[in-house]
């Protein structure tokens, strides 16, 4: 599977700064805590401590949730990203008005073709990651109408499905 699907972990430092932009407003006390996480990346309980601290304090908070789905994925723990996902999606959703499942989403239901926007944005990344994680847990078939949602919202591809969607097919020949 493609390394470069998901970029290194730092990101969790764009979680924080996207939380201000996916509204709510995320308590300092989480935020330090997130902070401390990134800090502390290489010390596991540490980090995955300070993290479920955050958690605690701001369960739904999407930049909670993205460190969590971070953490776990670069930490190859992936039901457990995987589960994260799946929150992300349901918060996501949720923050886009848009069905709870994501099967019933439509390109109409939010601006997905627009790659500035960040709640669509944020929507289209979480499923990006579902579906990567369903292919990595040998769930290919999950993964792959995944990648095919995900390529009905953002047809000109911004969000880069048609790279998992060649691993899938890919893996089709090698069978």
């Amino acid at each position: 599977m493609p390394a470069a699907l998901f970029s290194p972990q730092s990101e969790i430092n764009e979680a924080l700064l996207t939380s201000t932009l996916l509204g709510d407003g995320l308590p300092s006390e989480a935020e330090h805590h997130l902070w401390q996480a990134s800090l502390s990346y290489h010390l596991d309980d540490i980090a995955e401590s300070h993290l479920r601290k955050a958690e605690a304090l701001a369960p739904a908070h999407a930049a909670v949730l993205i460190g969590l789905f971070r953490f776990y994925f670069y930490k190859a723990r992936l039901t457990e990203a995987l589960q994260l996902a799946k929150r992300c999606i349901s918060k996501a959703a949720e923050a886009n008005s848009l069905p709870s499942d994501w099967r019933l989403v439509r390109a109409d239901h939010a601006q997905f073709s627009h790659y500035e926007k960040i709640l669509p944005r944020f929507f289209l990344f979480s499923l990006k990651g579902y579906a990567y994680l369903q292919v990595c847990l040998g769930q290919t078939e999950e993964g792959r109408l995944a990648v095919q949602k995900l390529l009905e919202l953002d047809p000109t591809d911004k969000i880069g499905a048609k790279v998992l969607l060649r691993v899938l097919e890919r893996m089709g020949e090698d069978e």
